[in-house]
């Protein structure tokens, strides 16, 4: 008897769903919504997606990874034939930022680098690896730029470094004196080739603070400088690794990069940085997350045609009917979910699925870098763009039918999604605040579009409106689904309880 009533009560729903789903498909305007919500996220990513401001900027190196890369800096070098080692001191590490036009000061530049690196070529992107001392995290060994090992952390005004290669193994080596040595980190090195170039370098990235970003210049001194193995007999060559232009490669306006050999000590100012690229590393550089801008569009019609498609009863009369013949008013809600969230998916996956490779091409016709991602996460997206609008339409049905006025849940919704959205998306928003808004407001679903990760080495402004977002992107959607399921689980108490 059990199994008869299951089954039964499962053909029923069944047949509820079907009931539901061809109400939703005999009102042309619901239909017509979902289509104009998956153009408005192809045609709104199109037009005002990926743009850039700075014409003739240098390409985008890419590292041994495949993965984009800052890869600018001052470096003077000579050829390593073989194996072979190089040691320094680091006398001083001095940085300035600008305060105003024209007015360079002293400045505090924690990821400012001064030390020793063997590097395959002088060509942008090429391996290398590099021990280093900085403007406020202590001694570093550096590779692949996303490998960073802590070195001791001493406070003395002057640091050795040493740099040893043997084949493919560089070994980086650090000294309070120069006598007693600790091994900071050993890091194999493919593709160094038969003629690396090695020597001291100076980076200087921009410096992050309550004034925001802004670029830096750094000089620093160095003494003791020696090699040991099989080194080319050429002089000491100083040259800007990168950009050529100045502003490309970082440098505040006036200042450029230099080696001067006095006195035996040799002093090098550089800037730009050797990392992984991130938002603010690349001025012409745009993401996924820019190409998908009209999701934010799409999700205003999805809401509208959530509410709509149960107000609409409402207003009408018609959910005395739908009441009458469907004893169990819960299902009712629940088929109703279903079949709203399903089109809001399919609606979502469609357009993103279009944007996505369209915004793409476009950008590089038009000369936009756009941060590449894997076939994986370009599908992630695509997924968590249509799960996110299909919680969405979950959501405005449910608010609709708790409210059953379609202006009031419309405006509701909207507010609960839509305006912590821009509030998060406006770069003058505090990190803070914007941080807060991205975790436990619905808008936290757009997490779902974050393909760019953040690195502690790396100085930078890690918020929303950059792309970086506070929880990773399946739990930033739980966010705004645990939302669409709580308003959920109301209606359906609360229809149970009222009168049509």
């Amino acid at each position: 008897m059990t199994t008869v009533l299951t089954s039964g009560r499962r053909a029923g729903f069944v047949s509820l769903l079907h009931a539901e789903w061809t109400k939703f498909r005999t009102v042309a305007g619901w239909g017509l919504g979902m289509a104009v919500g998956s153009l408005m996220i192809v045609l709104v990513g199109v037009l005002a997606g990926v743009s850039s401001d700075q014409q003739g900027a240098p390409p985008v190196p890419v590292g041994p990874g495949g993965a984009p890369v800052a890869d600018s800096f001052y470096f003077a070098h000579r050829p390593l034939t073989a194996d072979g080692g190089i040691t320094v001191s680091v006398t001083a590490l001095e940085s300035s930022v600008p305060a105003g036009p024209g007015d360079l000061r002293p400045g505090q530049v924690a990821w400012a680098k001064a030390g020793l690196i063997i590097k395959e070529s002088t060509r942008p992107g090429s391996p290398y690896a590099a021990i280093m001392v900085t403007g406020g995290h202590g001694v570093r060994m550096q590779s692949g730029f996303v490998d960073d090992i802590a070195g001791p952390a001493g406070t003395e005004p002057v640091h050795w470094l040493r740099l040893l290669r043997s084949g493919d193994t560089v070994t980086g080596y650090s000294s309070a004196d120069g006598t007693q040595w600790t091994e900071v980190g050993t890091v194999r090195v493919r593709g160094l080739g038969p003629r690396p170039r090695g020597g001291p370098f100076v980076a200087s990235p921009p410096s992050v603070d309550g004034m925001g970003t802004r670029s830096s210049v750094s000089t620093a001194v160095f003494g003791d400088l020696r090699v040991e193995g099989s080194w080319a007999d050429d002089a000491w060559t100083g040259e800007q690794v990168g950009p050529e232009s100045p502003t490309f490669a970082g440098y505040p306006p006036g200042t450029s990069g230099s080696s001067t050999a006095s006195g035996g000590e040799l002093t090098i100012t550089g800037a730009g940085d050797i990392a992984p690229a991130v938002r603010e590393t690349l001025a012409t550089g745009g993401t996924v997350k820019d190409i998908l801008t009209g999701t934010f569009a799409a999700l205003v019609v999805m809401v509208v045609v959530g509410t709509l498609y149960i107000t609409t009863e409402y207003r009408k009369n018609l959910i005395r009917v739908t009441l009458a013949v469907t004893p169990g008013r819960g299902r009712v809600l629940v088929a109703k979910a279903i079949v709203v969230g399903s089109c809001a998916f399919v609606a979502g996956l469609a357009g993103a699925l279009a944007a996505v490779p369209l915004g793409e091409r476009l950008a590089e016709v038009n000369g936009v870098y756009v941060f590449p991602v894997s076939s994986a996460t370009g599908l992630r997206v695509a997924l968590g763009t249509a799960a996110l609008l299909a919680a969405a339409a979950v959501l405005a049905l449910s608010v609709g039918a708790i409210l059953r006025r379609g202006a009031g849940a419309v405006t509701a919704v909207l507010l609960v999604i839509v305006l912590p959205y821009l509030l998060i998306a406006n770069p003058f928003m505090p990190a803070g605040v914007a941080g807060w808004l991205a975790r436990v407001t619905p808008a936290a679903a757009f997490a779902v579009h974050q393909t760019l990760e953040p690195y502690e080495q790396v100085a930078s402004v890690y918020t929303p409106y950059n792309g970086y977002f506070p929880l990773p992107a399946w739990a930033g959607l739980a966010v705004l689904a645990g939302y669409a399921a709580v308003s959920l689980a109301v209606a359906v108490v609360l229809l149970r309880r009222r009168e049509a």
